[in-house]
């Protein structure tokens, strides 16, 4: 008698105990932020991961969920402009287009020349034009209106990322692809002729390019990650030259109202150091801003201007799925969320 007893109350327990359920598919987006996860190249497993900021849940496989298919090989870039989601998906050579407010697509754009491809980085945007840059060397210019590839711009050697200022386009010519014969130009473009005005020189493989809130452009020479080092430079948009190259390391940009939160991630010893650089004096007001004890590999910062957090993404060594870490604007660590594998560029919805 007491055996069954026992069992029942066994399977009693059992039957009580229930599997977190997976987060539920939401119809509309709001209150949470999108994280584009680039997966690894060649492994078809790019995907983003939706937070829910009301629940803290995530659904690690949000664009497979809402449109029934895979996203593609290594997500790039990732940013809102109009009613629109657009994602640079660079291997799989396609930019694909969401709806804002629901996260299914509109329409998967080919980014081939003939039966080469194109291999997009990075988009900016301007008036009712999207600006692509391309490994080609080229800036593809897409009508957001049409959503239609309309014309080329021919610039330097891997174009890699892209800003806009004084209606001009900055674009950093890195020549990743040809090392140890680096790039080491910016291309500026009339954004009203769409022609390249000048190409000026600012250092070996410029990557990241962003502009502070008085306009100015910076950009990282990210060197040959040996004897040259990794630095941020400042270009004037009105002059199209060079003021200045600051001295300390630096592979990554993000403002945050008139500061810049400089990153560094240091491949050789896989340490990684947040900055606070004040864009108004030009000096740093912070060497270690951000306690980074809690990162393993730094992929990205992002600032929520409206919620006033900053975000961490850390790659997990580019192995495993990875994190998003949310601090406060002074820098301390509040929550940590789990997304998909190599995160790389948020957008905030609140």
């Amino acid at each position: 008698m007491r055996l069954i007893s026992l069992i029942g109350i066994v399977l009693l327990f059992f039957s009580c105990k229930k599997e977190k359920p997976d987060p539920e598919v939401v119809s509309t987006l709001d209150n949470g932020m999108l994280v584009l996860c680039e997966g690894l190249f060649q492994q078809n497993n790019a995907s983003l991961s939706w937070l829910n900021f009301s629940t803290d849940e995530v659904d690690i496989d949000f664009f497979n969920s809402k449109n029934g298919r895979l996203l593609g090989d290594t997500g790039n870039d990732m940013q809102i402009y109009g009613g629109k989601i657009y994602i640079v998906v660079n291997n799989s050579n396609t930019i694909e287009i969401l709806s804002k407010s629901t996260g299914t697509s509109i329409k998967q754009i080919s980014m081939m020349n003939g039966s080469v491809g194109k291999q997009p980085r990075s988009i900016a945007f301007s008036g009712s034009k999207a600006f692509i840059t391309c490994y080609d060397g080229f800036v593809d210019v897409l009508d957001t209106t049409s959503l239609t590839i309309t014309q080329r711009i021919q610039v330097g050697s891997n174009p890699e990322d892209v800003t806009v200022s004084n209606g001009k386009l900055f674009v950093s010519n890195s020549g990743g692809l040809n090392s140890p014969n680096l790039d080491s130009t910016v291309s500026i473009i009339n954004l009203t002729t769409f022609q390249e005005i000048t190409r000026i020189t600012v250092g070996k493989n410029p990557g990241f390019i962003e502009v502070d809130s008085q306009g100015d452009v910076y950009v990282i020479a990210r060197g040959n990650y040996g004897t040259i080092p990794s630095r941020m430079v400042k270009i004037n948009p009105v002059s199209n030259t060079v003021e200045e190259t600051f001295s300390f390391d630096a592979s990554g940009m993000e403002r945050m109202n008139d500061y810049f939160l400089v990153s560094f991630y240091n491949y050789s010893n896989q340490t990684s150091e947040i900055r606070l650089f004040n864009t108004l004096t030009e000096t740093i007001e912070n060497n270690s801003f951000i306690n980074t004890s809690s990162i393993t590999t730094l992929y990205g910062v992002k600032y929520n201007p409206i919620s006033d957090k900053i975000y961490c993404l850390d790659a997990m060594s580019f192995t495993n799925t990875g994190y998003v870490k949310q601090f406060s604007s002074t820098g301390i660590l509040e929550k940590s969320f789990h997304v998909g594998l190599n995160p790389s560029k948020i957008i905030f919805y609140e």
